[in-house]
């Protein structure tokens, strides 16, 4: 994001960007909400408004007009809505949900942040 869209979204007085702990491409579960108990892969995270886009969760279908331009067909369409990183836990490799903490790590001088489940201490980040 550019020095002027984040200086725009701080006038506005949107919240400050945190260091989120769900990650694009994390496989998630859902813990509350109408789509409860479904499972699926992080698609969008949004720091700022701290929500995510999960695939095949939160469907809702919209109208569209046609847009011959842009090759887009009229009708109605159906697209991911974003949901709040509360209501949903990271799996596991083995597909237990788990919370997520930090362990740091030294490597060659650099001190690097590692996420690990809370359920085993299985590392979650992929090298």
């Amino acid at each position: 994001m550019s020095k002027v869209a984040y200086a725009r979204r701080q006038e506005k007085g949107e919240r400050k960007p945190l260091r989120l702990k769900i990650k694009k491409d994390d496989m998630v579960k859902v813990i509350a909400g109408r789509d409860k108990g479904k499972t699926g892969k992080v698609l969008d995270v949004d720091k700022f408004t701290r929500k995510i886009t999960v695939d095949g969760v939160m469907i809702v279908k919209r109208a569209t007009k046609p847009n011959p331009q842009k090759q887009i067909k009229g009708g109605m369409a159906e697209k991911p809505m974003p949901i709040d990183i509360s209501n949903v836990m990271v799996l596991t490799a083995a597909g237990e949900p788990t919370r997520v903490g930090v362990k740091l790590e030294t490597a060659g001088g650099k001190v690097r942040r590692i996420r690990i489940a809370r359920k085993g201490g299985e590392t979650l980040d992929k090298k």
